[in-house]
């Protein structure tokens, strides 16, 4: 599993714990450093079923600053998907992809069903 987070992110470091915690190993990926490319976005976001807004970081102050609440309803998916891979920091973290699996955010229920299936 590919687990993408920023060092600084108190939600990441609560994902990182809960995966140690239940044995799930992984491959650590600073978004900050090595920020997704627009050919992983786009897999992902087809992978994953979710709208493309749910892969931007909507909290972040780079978001904020660009205004792009008001710009993103205006924009195609190729431009999204373009401006994501421009800068990490516009990315939802963390995020957890795998073959099967791609989780935006973390959210412990969400992770637990795709993750703990006994």
């Amino acid at each position: 599993m590919l687990f993408i987070c920023y060092a600084r992110c108190t939600t990441c470091k609560k994902a990182k714990a809960w995966l140690d915690e239940n044995n799930i190993s992984y491959t650590e990926r600073p978004i900050k450093e090595e920020n997704p490319s627009y050919d992983e976005l786009k897999l992902w976001h087809e992978k994953s079923g979710l709208p493309l807004k749910k892969f931007f970081n909507t909290s972040g102050n780079l978001y904020k600053e660009m205004n792009l609440k008001d710009k993103l309803p205006a924009m195609t998916e190729e431009e999204q998907l373009r401006l994501l891979a421009s800068d990490g920091m516009l990315v939802k973290r963390p995020l957890l992809i795998d073959d099967e699996t791609v989780l935006v955010g973390f959210r412990q229920p969400e992770w637990e069903g795709a993750l703990l299936k006994n």
